[in-house]
């Protein structure tokens, strides 16, 4: 990808759907590096079922920010506080620019940034890149015990699983931002009319 005239090795998340059993280690791990306020998440975990009984079909998707090419939140910031990173093409937050406006948390078809009260600005998942500058994986990556998410060039990804796909069901259409996220979807995930389940 060229940005500015800049050749971008585009990095963003895999998610092995069929590997992931819901634990919600990495959504904890996540909210524990970034020491986010009760109610506050980076990365969710949530559970869906389709079918009914004795057909019914269940699946989890651990979502955090796409790290989009065309990004809603980066595009209606007033103050350039979020913003593509010109290095590996991540979506960024710069807080000392944030004004609290809450744009970008309406804007994300994805509901990925938060509005923090205690901070009162915004803030969203940075693919943990103080930890990726000094050689360590996302944390999210890193905890999940069933190797589940992977971070990297993500047309490299793609090309290791070429069964992946940007776009299942709950989520909204992909050409809306064009996300950086390559899902191996259960077959579940590709039936229209789940149901989220609250365990």
């Amino acid at each position: 990808m060229t940005r500015d005239g800049i050749e971008v090795v585009r990095k963003g998340f895999y998610f092995n759907q069929r590997n992931c059993i819901g634990c919600k280690t990495c959504q904890i791990a996540c909210k524990d590096k970034n020491d986010l306020d009760i109610g506050v998440v980076f990365r969710h975990v949530n559970d869906y079922e389709v079918g009914t009984y004795p057909d019914a079909t269940g699946y989890h998707y651990a979502a955090t920010c796409n790290h989009c090419i065309d990004p809603a939140c980066v595009a209606v910031c007033p103050n350039a506080a979020t913003y593509i990173d010109k290095k590996d093409g991540t979506v960024q937050h710069d807080d000392e620019k944030c004004i609290g406006c809450e744009y970008c948390v309406k804007a994300c078809p994805y509901g990925v940034p938060q509005y923090i009260a205690s901070l009162q600005k915004a803030h969203k998942c940075d693919a943990c890149i103080l930890l990726r500058a000094s050689g360590e994986h996302p944390a999210c990556v890193a905890s999940c015990p069933m190797r589940a998410l992977s971070f990297g060039p993500i047309e490299e990804l793609r090309a290791l699983h070429p069964e992946a796909v940007d776009e299942i069901v709950v989520l909204p259409d992909a050409s809306q931002t064009n996300p950086s996220v390559a899902i191996d979807p259960k077959p579940a995930a590709l039936v229209p009319g789940p149901i989220q389940v609250v365990l």
